[in-house]
């Protein structure tokens, strides 16, 4: 058991770097600020009327951020949602604009950039930008729960399933089924972390640049992610 619960975490890259995370049972969510380390004293809030029209997070499934890409602006930061819709069948993303706060588009995955990932949607936990160097804007790779990983090249125009192993992802193939959703600190002079959320409240450090296990598992708590836990 975890006391986050379902919870869904996406990263932001618009000004200091935070990490949201979603509570999707309860149309909840709140934000950790990577700099000051803690969660604000107003959160939780409610997602209904906070997200512009995106109001309904309970068929939300995984998000990540991107800079630069799909977005006219270098250094536009676009939010990526992938949900389901209100018939709870038909995948769909929503393209969130973090420089100016509002939904840009949401459209069926299938009708979408990303449509090679709907035969893969209801497997996948957690997807993250996979940005090792510069030039490597349009790579992504994405955890799912049956113990593989797809890689999605948008510069070859490329989906790659894999299993998750020691050779592919090294050090994370213990942990791949306990993994319940993650996010990423993009770190401006230091390599880039993809943060695993586990069951049981743990989670582990995924180093982006070396493609390894960084560090973990450690606890969820109040010294590691301070007001993330419910009270």
């Amino acid at each position: 058991m975890s006391r986050l619960g379902k919870a869904v975490a996406v990263d932001w890259r618009s000004g200091k770097d935070q990490i949201y995370f979603f509570f999707t049972p309860y149309g909840l969510y709140s934000r950790f600020s990577l700099a000051e380390n803690k969660v604000p004293e107003i959160y939780p809030l409610d997602v209904s009327g906070n997200w512009d029209t995106f109001h309904d997070a309970y068929y939300l499934r995984f998000g990540f951020t991107t800079t630069g890409f799909d977005t006219e602006r270098v250094d536009g930061d676009i939010l990526w949602l992938f949900h389901y819709g209100e018939d709870r069948v038909t995948p769909y993303v929503t393209k969130y604009d973090q420089d100016y706060e509002c939904c840009i588009s949401t459209v069926p995955v299938q009708e979408s950039r990303w449509h090679q990932l709907v035969p893969y949607f209801d497997l996948i936990v957690t997807g993250t930008w996979w940005q090792t160097r510069p030039g490597r804007a349009h790579l992504f790779r994405f955890l799912m729960d049956n113990g593989n990983a797809l890689t999605l090249d948008f510069g070859y125009g490329t989906l790659v399933e894999e299993a998750i192993n020691d050779q592919t992802w090294p050090g994370l193939a213990k942990y791949q089924d306990r993994i319940m959703t993650g996010a990423q600190n993009d770190r401006t002079f230091a390599d880039s972390y993809w943060y695993l959320f586990l069951d049981k409240d743990e989670y582990i450090r995924y180093n982006i640049q070396e493609n390894r296990l960084q560090s973990g598992p450690m606890p969820i708590n109040d010294e590691t992610w301070p007001g993330l836990l419910p009270g």
